[in-house]
């Protein structure tokens, strides 16, 4: 990888962070944001590793993915922040000296990552699709139902409202789990992430349908 580019995405990536209103008044988002964002470039690295993409250019394009939340969203914001980040990147890969069908491949990957539209026209490479394969990816490990758990209040529900949850979260992930990626080793890492996830709440159902009665 070229490390002098990568820690320039870095740096542009974080000041534009620091320099969000929002985000500056509420710091645990901005930690969020970030951390996430490198989250998804670890993984779209293993994508380009193994698919043989430039792994320069996955894991600038990852750590630019969500760069719009930089901005706060207006109306029909978050539909629009891929598009949006995008726009805030393309100056910027133009700084770096990429050449500029590499900047449209990297740019149109940004700009699809979150319901597959974009403002220009593009190519839904491999590579561009791995963008957003690799934000949906890490949407599905153990820090998301960590989180999800939390956010949902799972604590304090009665032991009934646990098992539904429990049970919709197991039926969901079935439905997810051939969800189509760019890529084979997109879809294997998917595979395995929603597979560990659905085992998790496997488990739990059992473990509820053993807390109210002898069985």
């Amino acid at each position: 990888m070229n490390q002098e580019l990568i820690r320039k995405t870095e740096a542009f990536l974080k000041q534009k962070l620091d320099s969000g209103a929002y985000l500056y008044a509420n710091p645990a988002d901005k930690a969020y944001r970030l951390e996430h964002s490198y989250r998804v470039a670890n993984i779209g690295r293993q994508i380009a590793r193994r698919e043989g993409f430039d792994e320069t250019e996955m894991v600038i394009a990852c750590l630019l993915h969500d760069i719009s939340y930089c901005e706060e969203f207006g109306e029909n914001g978050w539909q629009e922040h891929g598009r949006r980040a995008a726009q805030i990147a393309r100056p910027f890969l133009r700084e770096l000296g990429l050449p500029e069908a590499r900047i449209a491949d990297i740019c149109f990957g940004i700009a699809i990552h979150v319901d597959d539209q974009a403002d220009f026209p593009g190519e839904r490479t491999p590579f561009a699709l791995s963008v957003g394969d690799a934000d949906n990816i890490d949407r599905f490990d153990v820090l998301r139902i960590h989180e999800a758990l939390c956010r949902d209040g799972f604590l304090s529900m009665s032991l009934e409202e646990k098992l539904a949850l429990a049970q919709k979260r197991f039926a969901r992930l079935g439905e997810l789990r051939d969800m189509e990626m760019g890529t084979g080793t997109a879809m294997e890492i998917w595979r395995e992430r929603v597979d560990y996830s659905r085992s998790f709440y496997e488990k739990l159902i059992g473990q509820f349908r053993n807390s109210s009665s002898i069985l």
